[in-house]
């Protein structure tokens, strides 16, 4: 069935006053985007960030009173009627729309994420299917791509893996993939640890992949920990993140911008010797080996 779609910025509105104000005049679903192609990074728990220019879309049903619908709007939010843009969002297979662009990628040599409606002919290629979803990690992001490069040229077939902050379980998945032996995900998120578990099921690794909901029950020292995360969270874990790694292990640190590489690398410093192994535009990515 069509949607009637109601466009409009939001600033200088309230994000939840304007979603209010929707849902009042009978939107049955609000979505938020960005106007300008604008990045935002991934936020703290229970933090809510949005772009400078941010578009509002609110779906009505079909034979909503325009003309209503945009009264009640303009008057609940001081906005003038030009603001408003009406269109009609025809019916389509939207749980298939995403996948159109989004494709099998190759990570150096061996490592392939593919989404399930895909195939991979490469003889000897290290597969990890994996459809966008919940959680953040399809490879697509910079960092995550590092790690995942990291992984196809430095992983040790028998290695113990820690992905600390799985998100949809990407690198746990490719660890797995690539011969780690048992692989300990964690992450803040609980539909995080829902996805990795479910894409671990999904990829034949359930029982090498396992995750856990509280950092404090995770077994170490492994042989590699991957964190995945942002340079703040980096900073604060590092004591933490140390004890969870053997001497002589690998540390695989990504979610830096440049310009905070170094600061990342001296708080990690006590613990490993630790260096700049790849950079990706803005993104990069530090190893380290534990001291």
């Amino acid at each position: 069935m069509p949607h009637l779609a109601l466009n409009f910025d939001l600033a200088p509105q309230d994000a939840v006053r304007a979603e209010a104000a929707c849902l009042a005049a009978g939107a049955l679903a609000i979505t938020l985007s960005d106007a300008r192609d604008e990045p935002v990074l991934e936020p703290l728990p229970g933090e809510v960030r949005l772009w400078s220019a941010t578009r509002v879309q609110a779906l009505f049903r079909i034979d909503a009173p325009r003309e209503a619908v945009a009264a009640a709007l303009c008057r609940e939010l001081s906005l003038v009627p030009a603001r408003l843009s009406f269109a009609v969002l025809t019916d389509r297979a939207w749980e298939r729309e995403w996948l159109r662009d989004f494709h099998a990628q190759r990570f150096e040599q061996r490592l392939w994420v593919c989404p399930h409606h895909e195939t991979v002919t490469q003889a000897g290629a290290a597969v990890v299917h994996l459809d966008p979803g919940l959680a953040f990690g399809t490879g697509t992001h910079p960092s995550t791509a590092l790690c995942l490069e990291w992984l196809d040229g430095h992983l040790q077939p028998g290695s113990t893996v820690i992905d600390y902050g799985c998100g949809s379980g990407i690198l746990s998945l490719a660890a797995a993939k690539l011969g780690a032996v048992c692989v300990d995900a964690f992450d803040i998120d609980p539909l995080a640890l829902l996805a990795t578990a479910q894409n671990a099921d999904a990829n034949a690794c359930a029982a090498g992949v396992r995750v856990w909901t509280d950092p404090a029950q995770l077994p170490g020292p492994a042989d590699l920990l991957l964190a995945n995360i942002l340079a703040g969270t980096l900073c604060s874990l590092a004591a933490d993140l140390a004890t969870l790694v053997r001497r002589g292990g690998a540390l695989v640190l990504a979610g830096i911008l440049a310009e905070q590489a170094d600061v990342v690398a001296a708080v990690y410093a006590p613990w490993f010797d630790i260096t700049l192994a790849n950079q990706s535009g803005d993104w990069v990515l530090l190893a380290g080996k534990r001291i």
